[in-house]
C-alpha cells in the first residue's frame, strides 16, 4: 500500500451543527441549533442534504434534528473518535503540526519533525489562537453499508470531552462491546461566562430513547455473540483500521483541511469568538447609553 496515505473509514456524508452561509459576498460559518446531515456534494448554495436527513428529520416531533440513531464501527473508542491538536494553513488548508499535548509532528524543510507539544497555551507556534483541537467523529447510519460512515468535525472541547468520555464508559460498561450498542447523538445546549450567556450548543453520545443501559449491554452481547457465530471478525477490524491510521504521519489530508478552515474560520477566527465578539460590542453599546443617560441627567 502506498505509504504516507491514511487509509481512515469510508465517509458517506457530514454530520453538523450549522452551516456555510453567504454575507455580502462572503461565505461565513453559521451556528444552528440542530443537526444536518448531508451528502459530500456542493452546490451554490452549499452542501446538499442527504436522504437520511428528511427521512430522520420527519419522524422530529417540531421538525428540528436534534438526535440521530447510530452505531460506531469500532470497539475502540480511539478509533471511532480522533482528536488532535492541530495548525492549519489558513491558505491551503495543509496540516502544519498536529500534537497530543505531550509530543507533535511537524511539517519542516527537511519533511516531517518531531518536537514536543506544551498544548496550544504554551507553544510559540500556536499564539493567536493558530492551533485547536480537531476532533472527527465517524459514525453508521445506514444498515445497508456496514462500513460507510457520516463524519461529525469539531474544533470544540464541549463536543471532544463529552464524546471521548462517553466513548470510554460504554465501551467499559459492556464488555468492549462498543460497536453493537444501541447509541445516538444528542444536540445538547449551555450558556457559559464566555458565551456571555448566549446558548452553545455540543455534541453527546447517549443510549438510543427508551433504552436502559441494561437492556443496551444485554442486547450488544446478543449481536456480539451472533455475529461471531457468522465468522465475524471485529478483533481484526478494529486492527486494520489501526494500522490505517498509522498507515500517513499526519491524518488529515489537505482537501479536508480546508473544508475544517471553511466551516470553522472566518479570517482566521472562530466563529464562537465572532458570536463573542457580537456580544461584548452589544454589552457595551448598551453600556454606553446608560452612561450618555446619566451623565444628561446630572
Amino acid at each position: 500500500m502506498i505509504k504516507g496515505l491514511a487509509i481512515t473509514p469510508p465517509i458517506l456524508g457530514r454530520i453538523s451543527i450549522g452551516k456555510i452561509v453567504e454575507k455580502n459576498g462572503k461565505r461565513v460559518p453559521e451556528k444552528d441549533d440542530q443537526f444536518t446531515i448531508t451528502s459530500q456534494i456542493q452546490s451554490k448554495e452549499g452542501w446538499v442534504n442527504h436522504p437520511i436527513d428528511e427521512t430522520l428529520r420527519a419522524k422530529a416531533g417540531n421538525n428540528k434534528l436534534r438526535s440521530i440513531p447510530v452505531r460506531m464501527i469500532f470497539n475502540d473508542p480511539e478509533l471511532n473518535l480522533r482528536a488532535e491538536y492541530t495548525l492549519f494553513d489558513r491558505q491551503t488548508g495543509r496540516p502544519v503540526c498536529i500534537g497530543n499535548g505531550e509530543t507533535c509532528q511537524r511539517s519542516g524543510k527537511k519533511g516531517i519533525e518531531q518536537h514536543s507539544c506544551p498544548s496550544p497555551s504554551l507553544c510559540p507556534l500556536a499564539q493567536g489562537g493558530l492551533c485547536k483541537p480537531y476532533g472527527r467523529l465517524y459514525v453508521n447510519l445506514d444498515d445497508a453499508d456496514e462500513f460507510g460512515t457520516f463524519i461529525f468535525r469539531t474544533t470544540g472541547f464541549n463536543s471532544i470531552r463529552t464524546l471521548a468520555a462517553r466513548l470510554a464508559y460504554y465501551h467499559a460498561a459492556s464488555g468492549k462491546r462498543l460497536s453493537c450498542l444501541p447509541l445516538q447523538l444528542t444536540l445538547r445546549g449551555k450558556s457559559t461566562t464566555q458565551s456571555y450567556r448566549t446558548p452553545i450548543y455540543y455534541v453527546d453520545l447517549t443510549l438510543r430513547d427508551g433504552t436502559s443501559l441494561q437492556d443496551a449491554i444485554t442486547i450488544a452481547k446478543e449481536i456480539d455473540e451472533q455475529s461471531k457465530q457468522l465468522g465475524f471478525y471485529q478483533e481484526a477490524l478494529d486492527q486494520v483500521a489501526r494500522q490505517g491510521y498509522a498507515n500517513a504521519k499526519f491524518e488529515v489530508e489537505d482537501e479536508e483541511g480546508m473544508d475544517m478552515v471553511d466551516e470553522f474560520y472566518v479570517n482566521g477566527t472562530k466563529p464562537e469568538q465572532h458570536q463573542q465578539t457580537y456580544v461584548l460590542n452589544h454589552v457595551q453599546n448598551i453600556q454606553k447609553g446608560l452612561q450618555q443617560s446619566v451623565q444628561a441627567l446630572n
